[in-house]
């Protein structure tokens, strides 16, 4: 089973750029874990810039807005130490199936296709860098529709496909692929869904524990691990429990 040790590691990380989220959680493990560099790539770093002060040099802002595609190949350029690559910048709208067209697109744009291009950009970078590791943080609704976000859940399930798919394109280089599939996490997206949540940087943790120990995919809350055996264990029951819910 194929690891990926953090220590001594350069990553780059997507979507961080708010105090209580997934990806601050992750760059404070990946720092606690050894990482020489980590990589935060935001929208605005100005406005991120607070959040990381303390981290000192071992902390680089990057500009990034991951539906700009033509970004991806620049950056790799710039940054030919990255050996770990991590896309964490989600968006949810709430759009139904039937619903708004411009807030579906928008949402595979940054969810779907945003991940594709930066990994198509770095993978040679990974490959150059001895394999590294690449991070999808996906959703429990990556298996199953949620009634309030048919969308996003559409979109995590094509992120989920294209999961599996990386991990069967990269192997020859030797780049272990991890999916993270979270369910509530107690963060602002999060803040009106009356569920047991975990903390983002107890799921930090465990992403970072889940490299060190070759796993391959994740589910690293309580909740959404309960969903999820649920789902498993009768999928038309599941689906017609999340439909009454809508």
């Amino acid at each position: 089973m194929k690891t990926f040790q953090p220590l001594d590691s350069v990553a780059l990380i997507t979507g961080a750029g708010r105090k209580n989220g997934i990806g601050k959680g992750t760059v404070d493990a990946l720092l606690a874990a050894g990482a020489a560099r980590v990589y935060v790539a935001v929208r605005d770093p100005q406005a991120a810039r607070p959040i990381y002060a303390a981290a000192g040099a071992r902390v680089r802002l990057i500009d990034l807005d991951v539906t700009q595609v033509g970004r991806a190949a620049s950056l790799a350029r710039e940054l030919g130490d990255v050996n770990l690559l991590i896309h964490n910048a989600g968006l949810f709208t709430g759009a139904t199936a039937l619903g708004d067209e411009a807030d579906q697109r928008r949402e595979f744009e940054v969810n779907v296709f945003g991940p594709l291009a930066l990994t198509r950009a770095f993978a040679p970078i990974l490959a150059q860098n001895g394999g590294g590791a690449l991070v999808l943080i996906n959703s429990v609704a990556s298996h199953f529709s949620f009634p309030l976000g048919a969308s996003y859940s559409a979109s995590k399930a094509a992120l989920h496909s294209f999961t599996q798919a990386l991990r069967r394109e990269l192997a020859a280089q030797g780049t272990r692929v991890l999916g993270v599939y979270p369910g509530p996490i107690d963060t602002d997206m999060a803040e009106k869904i009356d569920m047991p949540k975990t903390s983002p940087a107890e799921v930090g943790r465990r992403i970072v524990a889940a490299l060190q120990a070759g796993e391959e995919d994740l589910t690293p809350d309580a909740t959404g691990a309960e969903m999820l055996a649920t789902f498993r264990r009768d999928p038309k029951a599941f689906e017609r429990y999340l439909a009454s819910m809508g």
